[in-house]
């Protein structure tokens, strides 16, 4: 079991906060997020570059001079691969990128992300409650009572958030809000800081905490 200090709006502490999760081995660990994290970023590429063959070239259709005769090497077409304007000789098409990783391992790959980093993580309870409105100053205010700049990455997980919170944060451009439903190891790894709601970890404590 991991604690961390839970804070108020105010950026007061006021008690602790726990989390209990089942991690991958020291020799493996590593090795497991690594390869989550690529196989995340795999799933995020489009895959949609596209040339064209020979054949997809418009034009081309007819023989650009006899065949023998000239002195010249023999051509069928001047859309060959061979010629400025031809086909593309393998070039790219469109594919998929993605990488298998079973269920236990991605489960255990975020586990083990996040309690790597547990340490770190501001808990806050009833994370921006007070906001009747949506306010970016206020989200910039609070993160400079925790001691964290809105110019670094930092990564807000939330069991619900709010439309209110959300657009409060939208505007501060390396801070990012998530769902506790939509945690990711890449997330996690890549932020400067992380703030977690109160009743996020517990969701999350309910969801990961059992296997």
């Amino acid at each position: 079991m991991t604690k961390c200090s839970l804070l108020d709006w105010q950026g007061k502490e006021t008690g602790k906060a726990s989390l209990d999760l089942k991690v991958a081995k020291e020799s493996t660990a590593r090795d497991l997020m690594h390869r989550a994290v690529l196989r995340q970023q795999a799933h995020s590429r489009q895959g949609n570059a596209s040339t064209l063959t020979r054949s997809e070239v418009r034009g081309g259709g007819r023989k650009p001079y006899k065949q023998k005769g000239t002195g010249r090497a023999r051509q069928g077409s001047i859309r060959t691969p061979l010629r400025p304007g031809g086909g593309i000789i393998f070039g790219p098409k469109p594919r998929k990128y993605n990488l298998g990783m079973n269920r236990k391992e991605r489960r255990l790959a975020l586990r083990t992300a996040l309690m790597a980093r547990f340490n770190e993580v501001k808990a806050v309870k009833d994370f921006g409650a007070e906001l009747s409105v949506p306010k970016t100053k206020e989200i910039k205010d609070f993160l400079l009572r925790l001691g964290i700049s809105s110019e670094s990455k930092v990564l807000i997980i939330l069991y619900q958030p709010s439309e209110i919170i959300r657009r409060s944060v939208r505007n501060l451009e390396k801070v990012k809000l998530i769902s506790a439903e939509h945690l990711n190891v890449f997330d996690l790894l890549n932020a400067n800081s992380l703030i977690i709601g109160e009743d996020a970890i517990a969701k999350i404590q309910e969801v990961y905490g059992d296997d």
